[in-house]
């Protein structure tokens, strides 16, 4: 009889795939800030310069939050058949 037992197996995030979800995560949150910042000010100058400031360095932080938690073992488990 054969084994079916599944075998676990490592896998480890690209590079690539940290930056995309990056980007895609932060046009996100680009919107959403623009959106409550006008919503609360009424003003496109304010808006737009709390949208910039803010997602620079929020950008850069979830890129290195992300490729930290990629070292993280913890819940990463693949079977393979």
């Amino acid at each position: 009889m054969e084994n079916t037992t599944p075998k676990k197996q490592k896998l480890k995030e690209s590079f690539k795939r940290s930056l995309v979800k990056t980007i895609s995560y932060r046009v996100f949150i680009i919107i959403l800030d623009f959106t409550t910042a006008y919503l609360f000010t009424h003003k496109v100058n304010v808006a737009v310069g709390f949208m910039l400031v803010s997602n620079i360095y929020t950008t850069v932080a979830y890129f290195f939050h992300e490729r930290l938690w990629d070292r993280i073992k913890w819940g990463k488990e693949v079977s393979v058949n």
